[in-house]
C-alpha cells in the first residue's frame, strides 16, 4: 500500500515540493511512497480530498490556505497556534488532522546563515500573509525588532511609502514575504528606495524562482548582503517529512 502525501494549494503550477521529494525518494531508495499536488480551488475541498485518498498521510500547504485551512484540523501544535498559519499537516489513521508550521524552522535555521553573530538591528518585513507571520515569529524569538508593511496603514502596518533611508538604516534586515518578483512576472519588485541601500542592509526573498529576484538584484548593486528562499524550502521540506514520519507531541 503506497503511502502517500501532498501539496494543497491554487494554483499549483510551479510547486517545489513534487520534485524536490520526487528526488528525495529516488536518491534515498525510498519506495512505496508517492507526492502529489492537489490544485484544490476551494478550501471546502479538503475534507473529499481526504476521503478520496485514505492513504495520505501528510500535506504541505502553500498560498492560499495557510490560514484558512485551520478550522478544518483538530488540533494545532503551539507555534502554529501563535502565528494562526499551518503549511504542514498531519492525518493520523484515526482521521484527525494536526497542524504545524515547518516554515518557522525553515526560516530561523535559514537566517543564521545570512545575519552575522550578534545582528543589532532590526527587520522590516515586507507582506501581511501568512508566510509574514512565520517570519514575525522568528524575529520575536530572537529578539528582532521589526515592522511590517503594506500596501495600506494599517493597525501594525506601515505603509510602503513610509520606508526611507532612516528607517532602513534602523531596520537594516529586509525580507520579501510578497509574490512580488516571483516567475513569470520577473520585473516586478517591493516598492522600496533601493538608493538608500547599502552594504550594512540584508535582503532576504522568500521567493526562490527566480533564484535573484529584482528584489534581490537591485539590494546586490548597493553592496547588500542577499539570500533568496531555496534554502528554507529544503529545511522546512525535510521538517515537514520529520513530523508525518515521527510525529512530535502537541
Amino acid at each position: 500500500m503506497t503511502k502517500q502525501f501532498g501539496l494543497i494549494g491554487f494554483p499549483l503550477s510551479h510547486s517545489f515540493s513534487k520534485k524536490y521529494f520526487a528526488d528525495k525518494f529516488a536518491a534515498e531508495a525510498i519506495t512505496d511512497t508517492a507526492y502529489d499536488n492537489f490544485p484544490i480551488s476551494d478550501i471546502k475541498m479538503l475534507p473529499d480530498l481526504l476521503k478520496q485518498h485514505p492513504n495520505l498521510i501528510g500535506l504541505n500547504v502553500t498560498i492560499p490556505y495557510k490560514e484558512v485551512v485551520i478550522p478544518y484540523l483538530d488540533k494545532l501544535a503551539p507555534d502554529a497556534e501563535a502565528i494562526h498559519a499551518v503549511n504542514t499537516i498531519l492525518v493520523h489513521q484515526n482521521g484527525h488532522c494536526h497542524g504545524f508550521n515547518s516554515d518557522i524552522y525553515g526560516f530561523d535555521r535559514s537566517l543564521s546563515d545570512l545575519l552575522p553573530d550578534g545582528y543589532d538591528g532590526g527587520a522590516l518585513i515586507l507582506g501581511s500573509g501568512g508566510a509574514s507571520k512565520a517570519v514575525r515569529y522568528v524575529c520575536r524569538q530572537r529578539g528582532i525588532p521589526y515592522l511590517v508593511a503594506s500596501r495600506k496603514e494599517g493597525e501594525g502596518f506601515i505603509a510602503y511609502e513610509a520606508i526611507d533611508g532612516a528607517l532602513l538604516a534602523d531596520y537594516r534586515l529586509v525580507v520579501n514575504t510578497t509574490p512580488l518578483g516571483m516567475h513569470p512576472e520577473v520585473e516586478q519588485a517591493p516598492d522600496l528606495p533601493y538608493d538608500v541601500l547599502d552594504e550594512s542592509n540584508y535582503l532576504y526573498d522568500l521567493i526562490y524562482n527566480p533564484a535573484e529576484t529584482r528584489f534581490l538584484q537591485l539590494g546586490s548593486s548597493k553592496g547588500c548582503c542577499v539570500k533568496n528562499g531555496l534554502d528554507m524550502l529544503v529545511l522546512q521540506a525535510e521538517r515537514s517529512w520529520e513530523i508525518w514520519n515521527d510525529p512530535p507531541m502537541i
